[in-house]
């Protein structure tokens, strides 16, 4: 068995992920460092990735009335409505071993560190990625073997808080395990899901020298949940993060994202 929580890709602030490449080590049991980059081939056209279309019909309510009112003007009502379904697409990456359906309109973003990362374009503070522990570090023969699921939860909170763990004045981060769970899915896999919430709170002048010039504001406020699941002997893990507001609209799709994902034999 190997560390895992390092492979799990870190909590991504607005601009993409700069952490480094170690994967932390949260299983009491285990104590090999984890790569968070599995060996690949240098050209990208040596992973076999893939994404395909999956019509789900989604949120954008403003955008939809906006294009009909302007289409139903010009006698195209008909094609307003099309536009309507903005869905889900499929990634599936057949060299690491693992798929997941994400929001259409999500663009993919390079060089994060993670294994994969997407990212809403307008909402920048909500993301998704993946990552995996390395395969010459890892011998996972279930996600059973980092314990029940709200075990594993707690472990994903620590992990969160270690990555967000901050050297600036007067910051302060609250945070709070909301659920954690089991299913298999349709391939016959145990996964576990957990969900946290994480606050982050500075003061507006952490140099100030009397107490009431120090006002306490909050910077963020996050939902993050994690799906785990183990093949090829690895972790891997599905990380989403959302501001909280933005949960609240949009949990069916976020959700949809989360129960889409699964991991895969890889031959060889």
């Amino acid at each position: 068995m190997a560390t895992i929580l390092d492979s799990l890709t870190p909590p991504v602030q607005l601009a993409p992920p700069t952490r480094s490449a170690v994967l932390p080590s949260w299983l009491g049991c285990c104590s090999l460092p984890i790569s968070t980059h599995s060996t690949r081939c240098p050209s990208m056209s040596c992973k076999n990735n893939s994404t395909k279309d999956f019509a789900v019909t989604r949120r954008d309510g403003m955008a939809l009335i906006l294009s009909s009112c302007v289409f139903s003007e010009m006698g195209f009502h008909d094609t307003a409505l099309a536009q309507s379904s903005i869905g889900f697409r499929e990634h599936i990456d057949t060299f690491d071993g693992y798929s997941f359906k994400y929001p259409q309109n999500w663009i993919q973003v390079r060089g994060s560190g993670a294994d994969i990362f997407f990212r809403d374009p307008f909402v920048l503070d909500e993301n998704l990625s993946v990552e995996m522990s390395s395969p010459s570090s890892s011998n996972y023969r279930s996600v059973e073997d980092l314990g029940p699921p709200k075990e594993a939860g707690k472990k994903v909170l620590k992990q969160y808080l270690t990555e967000f763990m901050s050297t600036r004045l007067g910051v302060r981060r609250e945070s709070n395990l909301l659920s954690t769970s089991s299913r298999v899915a349709d391939d016959g896999k145990l996964y576990y899901q957990v969900e946290v919430n994480i606050k982050s709170y500075a003061n507006n002048n952490e140099m100030a020298v009397m107490p009431r010039d120090r006002v306490v504001r909050l910077e963020w406020n996050r939902r993050y949940l994690s799906v785990l699941g183990v093949e090829n002997n690895r972790l891997y893990e599905l990380r989403l993060q959302t501001p909280e507001n933005v949960f609240v609209e949009e949990e069916n799709d976020l959700r949809q994202v989360m129960d889409s994902f699964r991991v895969n034999k890889v031959d060889g």
